[in-house]
């Protein structure tokens, strides 16, 4: 199916004008932060802490009193509910890590190939402090680290951050956590000071600016994804019951004032009432505040003419979170391949998926879903080839690996593959007798 344009659709509600001029100071900013920290490390940290946070730790790492407090403090039911999500996040990811398996396959006779799969070492779980105290943000960053098998987990959160994240951190499985927030925390784990490891790979959301630090230290570490703001997109018809779908749209939209909050529907009754009843809604949520705000930014409702048009608009989008309400939601879902997660059906709302049903709630955002999904076990993993030649491999692979290189004109490597076929060649060709 051919890409559809903004021009092919009818817009009830269009998005405000994205900001083209982008703060040209973040990514300077950033480097000199990550520059500081690399050089000066703890002290630059504690500088930092002061200067963003307004406060600075006695220690960086959270000692094991200060956990023993933050599990004393958190409220019962909240540990509960947190329990429960780590346990379902566990449980899918063991499922997804059961359906990796190691490979050894004959290829040719005697040519043996295969791989393995094997847990990164070290992984850096950045947890955000944000507006809200996301309490299942560290789960889904750090359960799947343990059950991958990642012999060092660590967690870094804002000092600010709520004494419960401390708790969740810890019932997650992360081994060390350390209260150092935003890109100052990015640099700490990419290059490690006295205090915080230097890691192999850094996951987890955060503000501009750590995104912008992950960005700045991809290579010397791994990173999950650049995340955006949050996303969210229903494609419906004329089955679906605008109260829900407004709901769902600003269930998303408190996240931040950026967040990107739309349907598409091949009914202009439900676009229109859903219009309505988004206005209607905002009247009484504590939240509309930031809510209502995303809504006028980045709001935007969209009538496609059938389902064809309706699916190649939601290929378009390519969304992080993507809500089906249709009559046959699994038939609909069946032909849309762009989207961080689906949620299949009215009951699947995206809310499930953020606290506690168990799949990831880091996903891909800014239509990254157009070529990588979310977070997820196999991203604490490494799937490493392997291969073992015998005699009758290397009669299979010898000669036409001696004439690729002749043509290529990589004589030593010619060199090494006629070894193998004959050993006393090298000391031919070294004596001049040959080459």
């Amino acid at each position: 199916m051919s890409r559809i344009s903004d021009n092919e659709v009818e817009f009830i509600k269009r998005p405000q004008g994205q900001d083209l001029q982008a703060d040209l100071t973040l990514s300077t900013t950033v480097q000199q932060i990550i520059e500081q920290v690399r050089a000066r490390g703890d002290e630059a940290l504690r500088d930092f802490s002061a200067k963003f946070d307004r406060t600075v730790p006695e220690a960086f790492e959270v000692s094991a009193q200060e956990i023993e407090e933050a599990l004393a403090g958190i409220d019962p039911q909240t540990r509960k509910d947190s329990e429960f999500a780590i346990a379902q996040v566990k449980r899918f990811a063991q499922a997804q890590l059961a359906t990796m398996q190691p490979l050894e396959v004959e290829t040719l006779p005697g040519v043996h190939l295969g791989h393995r799969i094997i847990p990164i070492e070290t992984v850096g779980c950045y947890v955000p402090g944000g507006r809200y105290p996301i309490l299942s943000a560290p789960i889904m960053s750090i359960v799947p680290a343990v059950v991958a098998g990642c012999d060092n987990i660590i967690a870094c959160l804002p000092p600010g951050a709520h004494s419960a994240m401390i708790a969740i951190c810890h019932l997650a499985g992360a081994h060390r956590i350390f209260k150092v927030g935003g890109a100052q925390a990015i640099a700490a784990m990419a290059w490690g000071t006295v205090s915080i490891p230097a890691v192999d790979k850094i996951v987890g959301p955060g503000n501009a600016f750590v995104n912008e630090a992950k960005r700045q230290v991809f290579g010397k570490v791994g990173i999950d994804a650049l995340a955006g703001p949050s996303e969210i997109y229903i494609v419906s018809d004329d089955s679906a019951d605008p109260r829900i779908l407004a709901a769902d749209l600003l269930a998303q939209a408190e996240h931040d004032v950026h967040t990107r909050v739309g349907m598409a529907t091949t009914s202009e009754r439900v676009a229109q009432q859903t219009l309505a009843e988004i206005e209607r809604q905002l009247l009484n949520l504590p939240t509309a505040v930031t809510a209502g705000e995303a809504w006028k930014r980045q709001g935007e409702i969209v009538i496609c003419k059938d389902e064809e048009q309706l699916i190649a608009w939601a290929d378009h989008i390519a969304t992080e979170h993507l809500q089906v309400h249709t009559r046959d939601p699994h038939g609909t879902a069946s032909k849309i391949r762009n989207y961080g997660s689906l949620f299949i059906g009215q009951n699947a709302s995206v809310v499930f998926s953020d606290k506690c049903c168990g799949t990831n709630h880091t996903l891909p955002t800014m239509a990254a879903a157009r070529y990588t999904g979310g977070l997820w076990v196999g991203a604490y993993v490494k799937i490493c080839t392997h291969q073992w030649i015998d005699d009758h491999g290397i009669a299979a692979i010898a000669a036409p690996a001696v004439r690729q290189s002749r043509t290529e004109g990589m004589q030593a490597h010619r060199r090494a593959a006629e070894i193998r076929l004959d050993p006393q060649a090298i000391d031919q060709i070294t004596a001049g007798q040959k080459d």
